[in-house]
């Protein structure tokens, strides 16, 4: 640590330039000098010209004046600028010796105990008399110009001169001065500060984003297209909030049960006459009408599937048109929407209590058709696209980019570069459990990680599900656990941190969007562990290329 002369500082003046130059000229390699050093007590802010620690004598705190200085028998006098001035260079350099001491001393790492310390005056362009002396500044707590040749050798005899019995400075004791002096308990840079402040800016843009919601302000039927990323289920939230808040009774509706999860919970927490009155999945509403419970919708039979996308919608349809007019709604935003099969519109236009007027409001990403449904709703609807990329970093949209059906434009920060772990399909899952104990090794949050899968899900996800739905999502809000769960059902939802393994048996049909959805999840932080020749194929050369795929 000891400053050198390839290291010149920037120095205030020509007499801190001749001082300085002197001292690397004389010290040892192992001794260390810090010009500038600044302190702040109680008592005020101090600045010490140079920190000089010499190895085997102790510590001294030099106060430099350059120019014309005298002492008038009263005060101590310098000329700056062609005005004389009062100075204390004595008092100067004692109290800041005291308030560096003080400081050292009390780091809980100092273990050197009282060392050998003082306080010198320097005066680079004064000669003072042999017989000089004031009380409080004996001739040889002064370097004057004919001094400065010899200084080191000066400030050590200063230190052993000292009738004291403290221990000289060791080696260690050097160590620890630099240690001391860097400062402690000091904030590190750290991935979670990176992605807070990352997370900061993407709310500024999501929000500036909202004007689009003031121009469609007198418009009842619209449909909003974005990108993952593009701030969609911010904009679904909003709209409904301000629709909510200008009197109006509002349905906020998504399909999966973790983005229904996830918009309760932020709603809850809204002004009571800003709170639609309905926030939930599509087919929890036609429960609340009446319609039955129907089957485990995962199994993804025959005859669920005939249940949960044309029986049940059918039924739906025939209570919302039972409903009487203070259980409808006079506007409907469905967030997600490519989700929906075509017969779940038939129940939501019913449930309008004006079907010419009423508002239906649509957002919605092709891109994430991860479902066999083409669904759109029956009634003409204006399109407004979404160009922007708000909540993921520039590396992490840049990968995904080859999987958007238009182009985007990157807002997002800046973060570290997506990491691919080559693996088989079997070594997915192992390869993603070692990926997220990295990263929290590296200093995420266990609240900051989530585990995606985009084939068989991980046994930790099979075992909170089986505690139930309402269990599972709890654990998406628990700062304590990482987050195990698959694409299909992370749809709208983000982690700062996300392992996405790829572990499909076989490329099929919605594989590409699977793959889309899996990478725009994460908006700090992406790992993707996988077969390199299945994202190939799947993703095609240009992600392979991003991903660093080889090959």
């Amino acid at each position: 640590m000891t400053i050198t002369a390839a290291e010149t500082p920037r120095l205030a003046n020509g007499a801190e330039r001749k001082v300085w130059q002197a001292l690397i000229d004389q010290l040892e390699p192992g001794d260390l000098v810090i010009p500038g050093k600044r302190v702040t007590d109680h008592l005020k802010d101090h600045e010490i010209d140079f920190f000089v620690a010499i190895e085997g004598a102790g510590i001294v705190c030099l106060e430099v004046k350059g120019g014309e200085v005298w002492h008038d028998g009263d005060t101590w006098r310098q000329k700056r600028r062609g005005r004389e001035v009062d100075i204390d260079p004595v008092r100067q350099a004692r109290e800041a010796c005291y308030a560096l001491r003080s400081f050292i001393e009390n780091d809980p790492r100092w273990s050197q105990g009282r060392l050998r310390w003082d306080h010198v005056v320097v005066l680079p362009n004064t000669d003072l008399p042999d017989d000089f002396a004031l009380p409080d500044c004996p001739r040889w707590k002064v370097i004057d110009r004919s001094d400065l040749t010899d200084i080191a050798a000066k400030l050590r005899h200063v230190l052993h001169s000292q009738e004291l019995d403290r221990p000289f400075l060791s080696k260690d004791g050097i160590d620890q001065l630099g240690e001391a002096l860097s400062g402690r308990g000091l904030p590190q840079r750290s991935v979670v500060s990176r992605a807070l402040e990352n997370e900061d800016a993407a709310d500024i843009l999501t929000e500036h984003q909202s004007v689009i919601l003031d121009a469609i302000r007198l418009l009842n039927r619209v449909e909003i297209r974005g990108g993952a990323g593009s701030g969609k289920t911010f904009l679904a939230m909003e709209q409904a909030r301000r629709l909510a808040r200008d009197g109006q009774r509002v349905a906020l509706v998504c399909y999966s049960h973790g983005l229904a999860s996830y918009l309760e919970r932020i709603t809850a927490a809204w002004n009571r006459r800003q709170q639609p009155a309905y926030v939930g999945e599509f087919h929890d509403l036609g429960k609340r009408w009446g319609a039955p419970a129907g089957p485990d919708e995962s199994l993804r039979t025959e005859q669920t599937v005939q249940f949960w996308e044309h029986d049940l919608p059918a039924q739906m349809t025939e209570l919302a048109m039972q409903l009487d007019d203070g259980q409808r709604f006079d506007a409907i935003v469905v967030d997600e929407a490519q989700d929906f099969a075509d017969a779940w519109w038939d129940p939501l236009l019913a449930a309008l209590k004006d079907d010419e007027t009423g508002g239906l409001y649509v957002f919605t990403d092709e891109g994430q058709r991860v479902f066999h449904r083409h669904g759109s709703p029956p009634v003409p609807l204006v399109p407004l696209v979404l160009d922007h990329n708000l909540r993921n970093t520039r590396q992490i949209a840049n990968a995904f980019q080859p999987l958007v059906d238009h182009p985007m434009r990157f807002l997002g920060g800046e973060g570290p570069a997506v990491k691919y772990v080559a693996c088989s399909r079997a070594e997915a899952m192992n390869a993603g459990d070692d990926e997220v104990e990295l990263l929290l090794e590296q200093g995420w949050r266990p609240e900051d990680v989530a585990l995606l899968t985009t084939g068989t899900r991980h046994p930790e996800q099979r075992e909170r599900q089986a505690a139930g739905n309402a269990a599972y999502w709890d654990s998406f809000w628990d700062a304590d656990q990482v987050f195990y769960g698959h694409v299909l059902g992370f749809k709208g939802l983000e982690r700062r941190a996300v392992v996405l393994v790829v572990n499909e048996e076989a490329a099929f049909e919605r594989s590409r969007e699977r793959l889309y959805v899996g990478l725009s999840r994460a908006r700090d932080q992406l790992v993707v562990c996988g077969d390199p020749d299945f994202l190939r194929d799947v993703g095609g050369p240009d992600l392979a290329r991003r991903l660093n795929i080889p090959g």
